[in-house]
């Protein structure tokens, strides 16, 4: 007789919800776009993207449990293969963006931990400015990375555990801060609040426009982006019809009201004009200049010498550098080959050359990586290169990285009414229980998405920024493109070679 697994249990199921979706950059990012006023975005994001969607993929993962191909086999059920590998190829492309991003930022907290503050902006060696510089770094640790992951070195993941767990006591350290700097100050402020107005408009001037506050959804989006990872353990939660929603809605709350909570206690330690409006302050180390104002005020606020505050932030900037580093290290090595090794192992073969499926000696399909990494590291230099000083550069990565991960929900999304009309389907864990409902809330879901999605890609092009505008709709156009064009031939010369065997 087999002995049962151990199976998840309401306490763990909500950790892993939490520790997949909750994000300390999001909130310091939130806070230098919209200020206060990005806490009614967030709590809109969570109610009608976070909550219903996640339940979308419960049912998707409990339905499919055995499906190896993860979101690739929800989409080919639902929707049909052509659909399910361009939507997917689009999803592999959000983590190929989020990789592009990451290598350029990965030096911001390195630089953060070994030198106090982000030096990067003054890294002008060999005649290339600091953007171009880091874009070379960027490219030689994309690499790095490649060749220790075709390795099938993957211990040095365990590395983003410890930085998951660094970032969770950074998380408290900041609450406790925060709120000794509000007490000593009785009460007051370093961001004044006036009334209602201060929670419906930004201070930063960059998003005062309709468009520009609308296209904050997809900043709001990406802040709760991960869940349809946990769609795959469905199988190992003990009474998955009744743990995962309570789950999913402790986790909800949690979540949203410690993205609400932090961004607000932000205020009570940095004015956003003084703190965030200078230009060396960027999307790329916005964490590391907001804790170390925070080290400052503590120290005013707790009435120490100047010299005693700088130490303090000097040391808070530090430990937020190791943390946000160590993170960073362990996301790389995983996310290098998982997403990709997932994507082709999981479809159908003939859909690649055969190089792209073949596995090394470390079970890993290192031509494939390498493709990867040829394609990240030339993007890399056309936008390192593309002219953008500091500033611009890490608001065109950021876009870039929030439109990518925001586009495969709507297919995951647009997909979920066609996967609820499917009838042979073994259902442990329904939400949705009529076709209606489900038809209603898929339609609602995928307009905040692709509304957030559009006004983002429009903003850049009212502000006459074309170079921000181009990249940030790049990604999933040439993607989708790129995906397109291989399924066609494969279509052509794969499918139509086979048929001639037979």
């Amino acid at each position: 007789m087999e002995q049962d697994k151990k199976k998840i249990g309401l306490a763990n199921l909500t950790m892993m919800i939490f520790t997949c979706v909750f994000g300390f950059a999001n909130t310091t990012v939130a806070y230098d776009q919209m200020g206060y006023a990005s806490i009614i975005w967030y709590i809109l994001a969570a109610l009608f993207f976070f909550l219903p969607s996640s339940l979308m993929f419960a049912e998707y993962g409990s339905a499919l449990k055995s499906a190896k191909g993860g979101i690739y086999s929800w989409l080919k059920v639902s929707i049909g293969e052509k659909m399910a590998f361009i939507g997917t190829f689009i999803w592999l492309c959000s983590w190929v963006v989020w990789m592009v991003s990451t290598a350029a930022k990965v030096w911001i907290p390195m630089s953060a931990f070994f030198f106090g503050s982000d030096k990067t902006q003054n890294w002008n060696f060999f005649g290339l400015t600091s953007t171009q510089f880091v874009g070379i770094l960027a490219i030689l640790w994309m690499i790095f990375v490649t060749y220790m992951g075709s390795r099938g070195v993957d211990k040095i993941a365990k590395v983003g555990a410890v930085g998951g767990t660094f970032v969770m006591i950074l998380s408290g350290v900041f609450i406790v801060a925060s709120l000794i700097i509000w007490i000593c100050n009785h009460g007051a402020m370093m961001q004044p609040i006036h009334g209602l107005h201060s929670f419906v408009a930004s201070p930063n001037p960059q998003f005062q426009s309709g468009v520009a506050v609308v296209s904050f959804m997809v900043y709001a989006v990406f802040a709760y982006g991960g869940m349809e990872s946990m769609g795959g353990v469905m199988d190992s939660v003990e009474k998955p019809e009744k743990t995962f929603p309570r789950a999913l809605m402790i986790g909800m709350i949690v979540i949203t009201v410690l993205y609400a909570l932090m961004i607000f206690m932000w205020g009570m330690s940095t004015n956003w004009e003084r703190v965030l409006g200078k230009e060396n302050v960027n999307l790329g180390n916005i964490s590391y200049a907001l804790m170390n104002n925070v080290g400052l005020v503590l120290g005013s606020s707790l009435g120490l010498s100047h010299a005693t505050a700088v130490l303090l932030g000097n040391l808070l900037t530090r430990f937020t550098g190791l943390a946000m580093w160590l993170a960073y290290i362990g996301s790389f090595f995983v996310m290098v080959y998982s997403p990709i090794k997932s994507f082709i192992m999981g479809s159908d073969p003939r859909l690649w050359p055969a190089k792209m499926t073949k596995l090394n000696k470390h079970d890993m399909p290192a031509f494939a990586m390498w493709m990867q990494a040829i394609v990240i590291c030339v993007i890399i230099f056309a936008v390192s290169f593309g002219g953008s000083a500091a500033q611009q550069f890490y608001l065109i990565l950021t876009d870039m990285s929030n439109v990518a991960t925001s586009a495969p929900y709507l297919f995951l999304v647009g997909a979920f009414p066609f996967f609820k009309k499917i009838k042979d389907l073994d259902r442990p864990f329904v939400f949705f229980k009529t076709q209606r409902i489900a038809n209603w809330v898929s339609v609602i879901v995928w307009l905040v998405v692709a509304v957030g999605i559009v006004f983002t890609c429009l903003q850049p092009i009212l502000d006459h920024d074309y170079q921000t505008a181009f990249w940030t709709v790049f990604g999933p156009i040439f993607f989708g493109l790129v995906a397109w064009a291989f399924y066609a031939n494969a279509q052509k010369h794969g499918f139509k070679a086979e048929k001639q065997q037979n």
